[in-house]
């Protein structure tokens, strides 16, 4: 019966956007990773990401990460600038102690940018952070 089946709440996992130097292209990027924050690492992580508003949509893209470490984080993209007049949408799945965990995490639109920079778990970085 559905009252039997458990959904696992996800907890301490979080995503953020991060403005990092390329020393390659000589210029600032815009990137996207996963903190695990939990005690265990995560394993088969998948994330799904999009970029949506009322007129237009982005393709999907589909980034297999495998695991991540305990108190660690994985770059996930790079994202454009274009893109932060839009809802970035990341759905994350991954396996912790025996249990699949799935999740949205939805930066609104016009949210990424430097004045919502905050201190970043796990990572030695500020960035803007959705839990």
């Amino acid at each position: 019966m559905r009252k039997d089946i458990e959904i696992p709440v996800v907890k301490d996992v979080h995503i953020a956007v991060v403005k990092e130097w390329n020393e390659e292209f000589g210029g600032y990027d815009w990137n996207s990773y996963i903190i695990n924050d939990l005690e265990t690492p995560i394993e088969m992580v998948f994330v799904v990401t999009k970029g949506y508003n009322t007129e237009k949509k982005t393709s999907l893209l589909r980034h297999g990460i495998g695991t991540v470490e305990a108190k660690s984080s994985a770059k996930i993209e790079m994202i454009q600038e274009e893109l932060f007049a839009m809802n970035n949408e990341f759905a994350v799945s991954f396996f912790s102690e025996g249990k699949l965990y799935d999740k949205k995490y939805i930066f609104r639109k016009n949210t990424i940018n430097e004045n919502a920079f905050r201190d970043l778990p796990v990572m030695e970085q500020r960035g803007v952070l959705v839990s």
